[in-house]
């Protein structure tokens, strides 16, 4: 790919994401420096984690790495989706970081804008991770980075409310059993479950595992089987097994909902770890049931390890050394513990459950999860996305059949 048509394409990325306002140019650091200006001494590495400062693990962990390969590490820290914004600028001013980190659903965007490089080209080594993970960096039959952890949907349960009802938790394998359980909880007296099915990327993030568990698929979201699904949601609404609160609800406020202590089950993430720790009640964690057994696929949260292209290609030997130490198996097993990730290796998920047990249901839930640009869909999943939520939403309000809300919906994205 020559230069003008690569600065074309990144053009053309940076019109369908919003650029934050303030946006600088973006510079290389400091240090010692060749006649043409290149740092060649300090490696930049751009991440999503501000929470972490420069004293934390994390920080001291890429420093290490550095200093394996003989370097320097500039670290620049973003919020996820100024990172974006951030990266393809920066390309587009032939200053790219050396190692990017970004969230995976942002890996099609950058690959198709030119602006990372293949691991054909970087010889990173992704033999190791989970295919079903690797597939979200992948596009056109060509992997963009490796994963360094991922997180997903599963569904905590209040152990003393199914108790009270009379539900036996290893009776809940599929939809129907689920309703089961519902109705017994319901007129037990209690509140069933709750989640988020708010209008944004948050409520497709969440009817997705029941959308995929019904066996449809994103090319089709008017399918037989995503109606199934949603179909599922809208009557747990008019049952009353579900609050009218979820048309709403973000991931946090379902989440606080449920941590009242008032509900028997909540789909929330990985990410709630911590906090359920601190319920004050006991909990259990089940992954999403697909709509006749199973395990559904959950989509996919967490970040790849990508190397932009740069105009100095002599560069990526050492960077290629960078990523490998940030992914080895000593250094992921740190890093996921430190997120509340699941590994993307099968070895370094073994031992994060022969460490902490509770992982195992979290475990299973990544093994059968998706990511949400997979099946080739790439940048097109954005508009799919954005016409599901909607869809959701019609549904749930009223003011569509779910049949009716995924048929517009479907046309929407044609």
């Amino acid at each position: 790919m020559n230069r003008t048509t690569r600065r074309r394409l990144i053009a053309a990325a940076m019109t369908v994401v919003a650029v934050a306002t303030g946006t600088t140019a973006c510079s290389s650091g400091s240090g010692s420096t060749s006649t043409d200006g290149a740092d060649r001494g300090t490696y930049t590495i751009w991440d999503p984690y501000p929470q972490f400062d420069k004293s934390s693990a994390w920080a001291k962990l890429l420093d290490d790495c550095g200093t394996t390969a003989g370097v320097k590490i500039k670290r620049t820290a973003f919020d996820t989706s100024d990172l974006t914004n951030k990266a393809l600028l920066a390309a587009q001013q032939d200053n790219s970081a050396d190692v990017l980190i970004v969230d995976n659903p942002v890996v099609s965007t950058l690959a198709e804008a030119g602006v990372l490089t293949t691991t054909d080209d970087n010889k990173l080594d992704t033999s190791k991770a989970d295919p079903n993970l690797l597939a979200a960096g992948q596009a056109g039959g060509k992997t963009y980075g490796t994963p360094i952890g991922a997180n997903t949907l599963a569904l905590y349960y209040n152990k003393e409310v199914l108790k009270e009802a009379g539900v036996d938790i290893v009776s809940v394998k599929d939809w129907t059993s689920l309703t089961a359980a519902l109705t017994k909880i319901e007129k037990a007296g209690k509140k069933g479950i709750t989640f988020s099915a708010i209008g944004t990327e948050e409520g497709s993030f969440q009817f997705l595992p029941w959308f995929w568990g019904s066996g449809a698929q994103l090319t089709d979201i008017a399918s037989g089987e995503a109606v199934s699904a949603l179909s599922l949601w809208k009557g747990w609404l008019d049952k009353g097994y579900a609050p009218n609160s979820v048309i709403n609800n973000t991931q946090t406020t379902s989440w606080q909902e449920f941590a009242s202590g008032d509900y028997a089950f909540a789909e929330n993430g990985t990410w709630q770890l911590a906090g359920a720790e601190k319920i004050g009640f006991d909990y259990g964690v089940i992954p999403v049931p697909a709509a006749s057994g199973g395990n559904a696929a959950a989509p996919t949260g967490g970040e790849f390890v990508t190397v932009p292209v740069q105009g100095d290609t002599g560069r990526y030997a050492t960077t290629q050394k960078l990523v490998s130490c940030l992914t080895s198996t000593e250094n992921l097993l740190a890093t996921d513990t430190t997120l509340s990730y699941v590994a993307p290796t099968a070895e370094v998920q073994d031992k994060q459950v022969a460490t902490n047990a509770k992982l195992k249901p979290w475990v299973d839930a990544v093994k059968a999860a998706k990511g949400r640009t997979s099946d080739d869909l790439g940048t097109k999943y954005p508009k799919i996305s954005e016409q599901l939520w909607k869809a959701v939403q019609s549904a749930l309000s009223g003011s569509a059949s779910p049949k009716d809300a995924l048929s517009s919906a479907q046309s929407a994205v044609k």
